[in-house]
């Protein structure tokens, strides 16, 4: 009977410490730092308001890139617009998709979760890349699991890799924010991260003002494969995973190590994408035709 009272003891008093401490300094959301309440995700760092005001990519998308496919002077399928069972054979009538020619042809395909110009989403991956909220990637990989990949890259994906950072980001923040957002999708694609894989050779200017142009040639052979993990590359479909694509560079530079390290193909996922010349407006986004 004391050993039960004595264990109860320190949960009492944890129990009361906690509910102080909530009491006196109430968690707030990462992004609008409104208090938490009940009001939040797994993770305890976004309200849900603050989720309802992320942005998705919208369909149409292109299947291989998962980029928006019209632009607004491209006219949207008739049968996509009645809602038709022929909109996926029209969609595929569209011209060839700009977005898919960055991509090497090693590349299966790419899936974002959130536009990163408008609503809460880029304020999200702003909180986990520069504001310490780590644990935001709980709920970030949450939402990008659920995004719609081909039947194939289901069947084959063998494991999750990250872009590495440099070693003075990574001394800086402490953490891969890509990293943290593999590990969050492994419980629910159930493949596992290999954290051993990828290797960032050299540092490179940030690629957040640099022309498509300057970010490849920035990145460009800035990663390569340890040379132990090759013969457990051969033959695989891994998923490269980072938080924001923007024109695919550092993706497409990664992807390039991995290949020549042995993997046949690859896909990528990020949690948001960023804008392209050409994309729908916020017209077409809010028009009844779409």
């Amino acid at each position: 009977m004391r050993a039960g009272r004595a264990a109860v003891a320190p949960r009492a008093g944890q129990s009361l410490f906690t509910g102080l401490r909530d009491f006196l300094f109430p968690a707030a959301c990462a992004i609008c730092r409104e208090p938490l309440g009940d009001n939040t995700g797994p993770s305890g760092c976004i309200c849900t308001l603050c989720w309802s005001r992320a942005a998705p990519l919208v369909e149409p998308i292109c299947s291989r890139c998962g980029h928006p496919r019209l632009s607004p002077n491209l006219p949207r399928p008739l049968a996509a617009a009645s809602g038709t069972a022929d909109c996926v054979e029209s969609a595929a009538r569209l011209p060839q998709c700009r977005w898919c020619a960055r991509l090497p042809a090693f590349v299966r395909c790419a899936r974002s979760a959130f536009r990163v110009d408008r609503g809460t989403a880029g304020a999200m991956v702003h909180a986990l890349k520069y504001n310490g909220w780590k644990l935001t990637a709980v709920e970030m990989a949450r939402r990008m699991s659920r995004l719609p990949f081909p039947p194939d890259v289901v069947e084959e994906r063998t494991a999750l890799l990250a872009v590495p950072l440099s070693s003075i980001r990574l001394r800086e923040r402490g953490y891969n924010q890509a990293e943290e957002l593999a590990r969050g999708l492994s419980p629910h694609w159930h493949i596992p991260v290999w954290s051993d894989v990828l290797v960032r050779t050299r540092n490179t200017r940030s690629q957040v003002r640099l022309t498509p142009s300057e970010r490849a040639r920035n990145v460009s052979s800035a990663f390569s494969v340890a040379d132990h993990t090759r013969s457990r590359l051969r033959g695989t479909h891994v998923i490269l995973v980072d938080d924001v694509i923007t024109t695919a560079a550092t993706l497409n530079a990664a992807a390039a190590a991995l290949a020549d390290g042995g993997v046949r193909i690859l896909s990528y996922v990020s949690f948001g994408r960023a804008p392209d010349p050409g994309d729908r407006s916020d017209a077409d986004l809010n028009s009844n035709d779409y």
